[in-house]
């Protein structure tokens, strides 16, 4: 039996269209971009896209305006001048600080049978220069604000707190904090009993010493006064004496 070659059929082969050409595409705005958008890519592909080229300008053109040169000629006047100087005055020009701690000042008000806060701040003693008179001012932080002033007198006494082994307490018969003398009772509380002991030697001294120079001046003002008690009738009796011889 001979053999036979056994071959299936071919399909046709199908025609094969041409596209359609560039130029019908162009006519809507197709083709062309489309082949200058792939030489874009072709060219980003070797030194990088056409936008990140422009980010990479603009950042540089950027950088270039941000660096302004200096000057050394820069200079501002002030809009006002000023002409006069103002000195502050605390009226402790004439005084020397001996002492100065830390507290926390309290009154007592005798109406309501209680002690109120007066001011945290530091506590000095501060010695004339001149009269050699010791007198006590502390004010309040930030503020400045005086919460005693006055001197320390030979009839005052200092007494410890029955509440605290820090705190002393003291009658003031004139205190001008306020502006006019006023008579009070106050308090002081120190950080701690160390603190409150070297607050009551320095008050202590000073007191020792203002008594000296206060009982001075009592006895210059009590001769003061006998002399001019002596003068009216010293002049009396001159008026006297002629009138007798008369």
């Amino acid at each position: 039996m001979s053999s036979t070659e056994n071959t299936e059929p071919k399909a046709p082969e199908a025609e094969v269209k041409p596209l359609a050409s560039s130029s019908v595409f162009s006519m809507f705005g197709g083709g062309a971009k489309k082949e200058k958008k792939e030489e874009d890519e072709d060219r980003g592909d070797i030194s990088g896209s056409a936008k990140a080229q422009r980010e990479a300008a603009a950042a540089a053109k950027g950088d270039d305006d941000d660096q302004v040169p200096e000057s050394e000629d820069v200079n501002f006047e002030p809009v006002h001048r000023l002409t006069e100087k103002v000195e502050t005055v605390t009226h402790e020009e004439s005084e020397e600080q001996i002492f100065t701690m830390r507290c926390k000042m309290f009154r007592f008000f005798q109406e309501t049978r209680e002690w109120k806060e007066r001011g945290t701040g530091p506590l000095r003693l501060l010695k004339h220069k001149e009269n050699g008179k010791t007198r006590l001012v502390m004010r309040r932080d930030k503020t400045l604000k005086v919460c005693a002033n006055h001197y320390i007198t030979p009839d005052m006494k200092i007494a410890a707190m029955s509440t605290s082994d820090r705190a002393w307490l003291w009658s003031v018969a004139a205190d001008v904090s306020e502006g006019e003398p006023e008579a009070i009772t106050v308090s002081v509380r120190l950080a701690n009993a160390e603190n409150a002991q070297l607050f009551k030697d320095a008050w202590l001294k000073a007191q020792k010493e203002n008594e000296a120079l206060f009982g001075k001046e009592e006895n210059e003002e009590d001769e003061e006064a006998a002399k001019a008690e002596e003068e009216p009738k010293a002049e009396e009796e001159k008026k006297e004496e002629p009138a007798a011889t008369s």
